[in-house]
Formats: C-alpha cells, structure tokens, sequence
C-alpha cells in the first residue's frame, strides 16, 4: 500500500470519525431537547395538579357552604313534584334549588328531597314548616349535614365477621339444651346447646 493510499485511509478514517462524532453530539443534543421538554411537562402537571387540589378544597368549601342554606325534607310523597315543594316552601325564602332523590334502578322517588335556598337565614324559616302537612303527610324539617368523608367506616356498626345474633332455631341438631339422644352440643360454646349453620 503506498503512502498516498495510507493518508487517503487515514483521511477517510478521521472523517468518519468526526462524522460519528458529529452523530453522536446530534443525538445527545436531541436527547438533551427531549429532556427538557419531558422537565417542562412534569412542570406544568405538577401545576395542573396543584390547581385541581386548590379546586378540591374551593369545593369542598362552596359544599359545605351550600349545605349551610339548604333543608332535608323527609316523608315526601312519592308523587310530589319539585314545583309543589317550591310553592310549599316559598314564603321562607328564595329557593336555588329542589332535588327530590330517585332510585337509580327503579327510579321511584325515595320519599325525601332536599331544598336549597338562596341564603342561610331562610333554613331557619324553613324549620317552622317542620311536621306540617304536605300533600295529606306529615313532612320533617332538619337543616342539611355535610357528610363527612370515611364516616361511613369510621366508629359505626360492627365491622366485618361479627356475630349478627339471631335464632338458632330447634331443628334436627339442637333441642333440650344439647344435641340429639342427650348429648351436649360441642364446638358452639355460650349458645345454649343450639347448633346454628351460619
């Protein structure tokens, strides 16, 4: 190989290396440019989800706010409409709103609806009318709660796998205090002899 054909090889090599180089200072630049648009994106979801945080609270807020101007009316008639209730319940104040609850498989009224007036003072109005007659029934009036989140699961009822009580029943396991022929019933202590199957 001669001395010209070398530095021919040498050249190419050299090129091709700044070529590889030059490639790779591409790509690591394209890298760099995704990963600064990857950052300003995780920037603006953290914004976006502080906002919707903030908004939580605001209506949260604005809910227990609602529920400060709003009545329970309970044992409403089945065939009341939101313009009955209105005209019963005009003369204590404004009226927003009337929800009258329905079943969502059925869609029979549950025989309650709550009202929402425009300020909290006329709930106070609206509690005259508590026991008053509303379509041939006797209507109760109680200022709307706020229901608090995890209540439900909190500090009520028994909880899973409590003993729910109930009739053992004198069937072919029990009678007379103990089991069939005499015998004690084993294994169900504290339940007088009876042999319950659940």
């Amino acid at each position: 190989m001669s001395t010209e054909d070398s530095n021919i090889t040498n050249h190419v090599a050299a090129e091709t290396e700044d070529l590889e180089r030059d490639i790779g200072d591409e790509e690591i630049e394209a890298m760099k440019q995704r990963v600064k648009e990857m950052e300003a994106e995780a920037a603006k979801l953290r914004e976006m989800q502080a906002q919707a945080e903030k908004d939580m609270n605001m209506v949260e807020e604005d809910k227990e706010a609602v529920d400060s101007r709003s009545v329970y009316v309970g044992n409403v008639d089945w065939g009341s409409t939101p313009e009955e209730l209105q005209s019963h319940f005009q003369s204590c104040g404004t009226i927003n709103r009337i929800t009258i609850l329905c079943d969502k498989w059925t869609g029979q009224p549950k025989g309650y609806a709550y009202v929402e007036f425009a300020d909290a003072s006329s709930v106070a109005n609206a509690m005259v009318l508590n026991e008053s007659l509303f379509r041939a029934r006797l209507i109760k009036v109680t200022p709307k709660r706020t229901n608090v989140p995890g209540m439900a699961a909190r500090g009520r009822g028994r909880g899973r796998g409590a003993y729910r009580g109930g009739f053992a029943g004198h069937g072919a396991y029990g009678g007379g205090g103990g089991g069939g022929y005499g015998q004690p019933v084993r294994g169900r202590g504290g339940r007088g002899g009876y042999y319950a199957p659940y």
